[in-house]
């Protein structure tokens, strides 16, 4: 018996060797080149498995550059039906993809994890739950093929599918990373298979696959998010969604989703109707070059870095850290029918000046009848200040409708999307962006040109009237919320919380509150 006991242990010893080599191969060997192979047939993610539908880029939450050639077929409509689509809520957001969020510091001897899954529909459920239901996201519905620089700055815009022609323009000028939302009308409880081919809403798709294929610049730079809703402003004769329809002007919900998943560290939050006419994201670049340079190294810092300007290290620190938004201002024609081709404006400040001081004026500031939009990034100071220094100054006389258009870390906080509709939605980003400790700087080199068009002056009124009690409602509710923030965290009376303390003291119904909650 005493013999047997060896032969035993040697034989549990080799299967237990035999079971840890079977694993080990099984887990770091067969399994990623089986996925890889998988992904190489299927063009899916590296995270499909045999037996489950390969993915694709318009199916795709992740953010990495790689991306698969873009298919252009108009039938492409097809695959975004669901037969449970817009019945209840949340089957709106349905699908089948898992997202994998990875433990760090896991400990190595612990067996591998992919992580932790979480599917699609319930991550944006979550993510977008504010939004006019049902509203359906479609993150990465087509996926630009070029490389994105971490440091690279992303415009982020929202389009509507009368707007196509402007958004080409726009492409064609910034030649750059875009991240758009673009809404595409689809009636309740339909799926675009059951749509008849000349159906608004299959040609709006169709409209937007025949933009994408018309120019390279797109499948270089252009990441598209589709928002499918059945909201409308205007309905056609048919009682069926009408390519003017916008789904419910969700503008808020849109911009998040265009900066959520834009794939650089800085974003620009632009109107499609803009034209790009000075290069701000050259700037931005060289700046962000500048600061990584140590200073023993860099012995020209240039005057104008220690000027202040935007070649500043501390400027470029504040923009990484969520505490400063570049502001690049905003102009229009006079005479509407002067600012209709965008081939016609100015490229350089000198001649935006002679514009600007011709008498009459031909360039005015944007929206100069509606001062509190726009006046705070004083127009006469950006004047007075000579093309070509590089200077930066900074939004002293902040109030809460100012607009502007702003360069920022993609980490500031979030567009509340309760407003829909034209009035106080931009403005209630900022205010916020304020309140949580950014300042405004305004690029005294740079500016955006509006193209001429109509406005829906009828809708943007009622629009407008409903919006500002929501607006008033909002600024003191986020007022209440970062002060108390800010005292629950200890820095009620630091730099951090200053925009709050002076801005909100200015709020009549809350100014009693305030002043206790600062003076103790």
């Amino acid at each position: 018996m005493a013999s047997v006991w060896p032969k035993i242990i040697q034989f549990c010893v080799c299967l237990y060797v035999l079971v840890a080599v079977v694993f080990t191969t099984s887990v770091y060997v067969l399994s990623p080149i089986t996925r890889t192979i998988w992904y190489i047939k299927g063009h899916g993610s590296l995270n499909d498995h045999p037996g489950r539908e390969p993915s694709t880029a318009r199916r795709r939450l992740s953010l990495l550059t790689e991306a698969p050639e873009v298919d252009l077929d108009p039938d492409l409509a097809i695959p975004l039906d669901d037969t449970r689509w817009a019945d209840t809520w949340p089957p709106g957001y349905y699908s089948s993809e898992l997202v994998y969020i990875s433990r760090p510091h896991e400990s190595p001897r612990k067996p591998y994890s992919p992580g932790y899954a979480v599917r699609e529909e319930t991550l944006l459920s979550k993510a977008f739950s504010e939004a006019m239901h049902p509203t359906r996201i479609i993150p990465f519905y087509i996926k630009a093929t070029g490389q994105v620089q971490l440091d690279d700055v992303t415009i982020t815009t929202l389009v509507t599918s009368n707007r196509f022609k402007v958004f080409k323009q726009l492409v064609e000028r910034y030649r750059g990373p875009i991240s758009v939302t673009i809404h595409i009308p689809l009636p309740l409880h339909s799926s675009f298979s059951s749509l008849k081919p000349d159906h608004p809403s299959r040609v709006a798709l169709n409209n937007l696959h025949t933009l994408y294929a018309s120019s390279p610049l797109f499948s270089r730079h252009v990441d598209v998010h589709l928002a499918l809703s059945p909201f409308t402003s205007a309905l056609s004769a048919g009682n069926s969604a009408s390519l003017e329809g916008e789904g419910g002007r969700q503008f808020n919900v849109w911009r998040n989703v265009a900066r959520l998943f834009a794939r650089s560290e800085f974003v620009m939050m632009l109107d499609v109707d803009f034209a790009v006419c000075t290069d701000w994201r050259g700037a931005v670049q060289e700046a962000v070059r500048a600061a990584a340079i140590p200073p023993n190294r860099h012995d020209a810092r240039t005057e104008r870095a220690q000027l202040g300007g935007i070649n500043s290290a501390d400027m470029v620190q504040m923009l990484r850290e969520g505490t400063a938004a570049l502001v690049v201002p905003a102009f229009e024609y006079v005479k509407q029918e002067e600012g209709v081709d965008q081939r016609t404006f100015p490229t350089d400040k000198q001649t935006l000046l002679h514009l600007a001081k011709a008498r009459p004026p031909v360039i005015s500031s944007f929206h100069a009848s509606w001062a509190p939009g726009h006046n705070s990034t004083d127009y006469e100071k950006y004047y007075s200040i000579p093309p070509g220094t590089h200077a930066v100054y900074k939004v002293e006389h902040y109030q809460s409708a100012y607009e502007p258009y702003v360069i920022m870390s993609k980490r500031v906080s979030w567009c509340d999307e309760r407003f829909a509709g034209y009035g106080g939605n931009k403005a209630a980003c900022l205010f916020e962006m304020y309140l949580s400790g950014v300042s405004y700087y305004v690029l005294s080199d740079h500016f955006l040109i509006h193209q001429s068009h109509k406005y829906e002056e009828e809708a943007r009124r009622e629009e407008r009237k409903s919006n500002r009690k929501l607006y008033s409602d909002f600024k003191e509710e986020s007022c209440l919320r970062y002060l108390y923030r800010y005292y629950q965290q200890g820095i009620l009376h630091t730099e951090r919380a200053a925009n709050a303390r002076d801005e909100c003291k200015k709020i009549k119904n809350i100014a009693k509150t305030v002043s206790q909650l600062i003076h103790g």
